[in-house]
């Protein structure tokens, strides 16, 4: 079985951020708080991230056939950090797009939560050392 490569990033970029609402123009504070694995709480395949957003609750739910689709792609694992990272990157970019932020549950699709994934260590990656 290959090793899996060490991160040459890091991964906090998207755990504790500010993103600017599209409609109204203001800065929303996003914190991580805590990670639910689905199964337990409503018997779902997932994996559910809560963060605060602008002082209210919001879970991003990511699907766990997205962490086997993405060993089987790159051979590399999505861990607990990097899941943050995913969350946040997608709660970032639906507050700047204007999809809002009006329920307090949002699940991603398995393609969704690669693309964030993709997206978020771009980004990463492309922050100064």
């Amino acid at each position: 079985m290959p090793v899996d490569t060490p991160l040459r990033y890091s991964l906090v970029m998207f755990e504790n951020f500010t993103a600017t609402d599209r409609w109204t123009k203001k800065p929303v504070h996003c914190a991580y708080q805590c990670q639910i694995v689905a199964i337990a709480t409503r018997h779902a395949d997932a994996v559910d991230y809560k963060f605060l957003v602008g002082g209210k609750k919001v879970w991003v739910a990511l699907p766990h056939p997205a962490w086997v689709e993405y060993h089987k792609r790159t051979g590399k694992r999505i861990t607990d950090s990097l899941a943050v990272e995913i969350a946040g990157h997608y709660l970032k970019k639906a507050l700047e797009s204007g999809e809002g932020l009006g329920r307090e549950m949002y699940s991603l699709t398995v393609e969704e939560t690669l693309a964030h994934l993709d997206a978020a260590v771009a980004e990463m990656e492309a922050q100064p050392a």
